[in-house]
This record gives C-alpha cells, sequence and structure tokens, in this order.
C-alpha cells in the first residue's frame, strides 16, 4: 500500500526518482491550470494578493511541477505576476485595461463565432442542445458557480467547433479575465445577483451555433460583448477598489 501511495505521488507532484508518463504529466498539468484558473475567477486568489509558490502548492493540492507549470502559463497570460526571489502576486483588476481588452475580445470572438456556426459538427450541434436546453430547464435556480463551470464549457466547445487550435490560446486567457470581472459584478455589486441576463444572451449563442445560423451567433455575440461592456460602467464608480486590489489601504473608519 505504501509504494502504491509513493507512486501516485510521483505521478501527481512530478517530483522523486520515477519519472511519470508524458501524459500523466500533460494531464496534471492541465489540472494545476484548471484549478487555479477557478480560484482566480472566484477571488479565493484575491486580485493585488502576494504569495508564495509553496503556499499555491498547499492551497491546490498539487505539487510543484504541476504548480510551476500552470504558473508559467497564468504569468503568460497576465494573470499572475512572478516576482523573481519574492514570490508572487496575483494580478489586480485594472477596469480601464481591461474595458479597452473588451473591443480586441470583441472582435477576435465575431472571426470564432463565425467559424463555429460555420463549421459546427453534429457533435458540436447536439453539445450546444444540450447546454441550452440545462440553462432554460435551470435559468431560475442556477447558482453563479455552477453558471461560470457551464459558461467555461461554452468557451471550450465554441473554439472545440472553430476548430483552430491558435485561438484557444489567445482567447483562453480573455476569457478568464472577464468571468473574474463577471464574477465580481454579480456578486459584489449591489443589486447585480440576478444571473437572467447574462444567460440569455449565451443562450441566443447556443441556438444560433447549434441552427449554424451564422449571422445571428455574430449578432448574439456582439450582444454579449455589450453586456459586459455595461458591467464596467457600473463597476467603475459601485464598486470597492479593495475588491480589485486587496493591497489598498483601507479608508480610515472602514
Amino acid at each position: 500500500m505504501a509504494t502504491r501511495k509513493r507512486a501516485l505521488e510521483v505521478v501527481r507532484n512530478g517530483d522523486g526518482e520515477g519519472k511519470p508518463s508524458r501524459r500523466n504529466r500533460l494531464n496534471f498539468f492541465e489540472l494545476a491550470y484548471q484549478k487555479i484558473e477557478e480560484l482566480l475567477v472566484h477571488c479565493e486568489l484575491k486580485p493585488g494578493q502576494f504569495m508564495t509558490m509553496l503556499e499555491l502548492q498547499h492551497i491546490t493540492g498539487f505539487g510543484r511541477t504541476p504548480v510551476h507549470h500552470a504558473v508559467n502559463r497564468l504569468s503568460a497570460d497576465t494573470l499572475i505576476i512572478i516576482r523573481p526571489r519574492h514570490g508572487l502576486r496575483i494580478a489586480p483588476i485594472d477596469l480601464a485595461r481591461e474595458r479597452m481588452l473588451l473591443a480586441l475580445r470583441r472582435d477576435m470572438e465575431r472571426f470564432v463565432i463565425r467559424l463555429a456556426a460555420d463549421r459546427a459538427s453534429l457533435s458540436h450541434r447536439n453539445q450546444a442542445l444540450h447546454i441550452e436546453r440545462l440553462l432554460r430547464e435551470r435559468r431560475a435556480t442556477l447558482t453563479l458557480d455552477e453558471f461560470n463551470n457551464i459558461d467555461r464549457r461554452i468557451d471550450a466547445l465554441v473554439l472545440e467547433a472553430a476548430g483552430e487550435p491558435f485561438l484557444v490560446h489567445t482567447l483562453r486567457p480573455l476569457h478568464t479575465l472577464y468571468r473574474r470581472i463577471g464574477y465580481i459584478h454579480h456578486r459584489f455589486m449591489p443589486g447585480q445577483a440576478e444571473l437572467s441576463g447574462t444567460i440569455d444572451h449565451h443562450l441566443a449563442i447556443l441556438a444560433a451555433v447549434a441552427s449554424r445560423r451564422v449571422e445571428d451567433a455574430v449578432k448574439a455575440s456582439d450582444a454579449l460583448i455589450d453586456y459586459m461592456g455595461e458591467m464596467f460602467t457600473g463597476m467603475e464608480v459601485g464598486i470597492d477598489p479593495r475588491l480589485l486590489d486587496c493591497s489598498i489601504e483601507p479608508l480610515l473608519g472602514t
């Protein structure tokens, strides 16, 4: 039993004398990335937070090698800042920068959604219909965490249907940036907990892709980006700055 446990630890951590298979290494690299991405989106790793690599290993439950690999990717995605000899910092949220990047995302999403709607296979269309049906059934009861998990599946499905691997590496960090913005908006902005608006925009995208209506898919994508732009308008005047950067000193008496 002890030998088996050690073997599993070697596979998970990528440490020790034994070497995990390439497939296992890649699986754990991706799982570590997904776990840290989820913690970023849900602000369990707070914007502006300072931490060490070892602390991140403890939080995620993954070993040194998968976490280092994930951190390097997230650093390239501008979501984590590596401070040589001083650890890590979770990137603060710069609303002006991310609002500017929304224009870039609009153009890229138009290209991707057009490809996806045009190229969607029967399997892709069936998956879109399945997710659409789930969203409609759960529209009134879906939690924010549940919606984010479905949103991640929709993003992955659209990218897969588009069939261009380069787009995955380009859009995935943008999806994470704006999923984090959406989480803060719905979780912390007064009166914005309701998810029906964003759900309806995603339903329109799914329906257009499932029926391969290219122009309708592009219009639905634009409408979702416009909806996100409205989030920024509200957050710029109504959000506590410490939610965007936890290192900001609180005001006296707050």
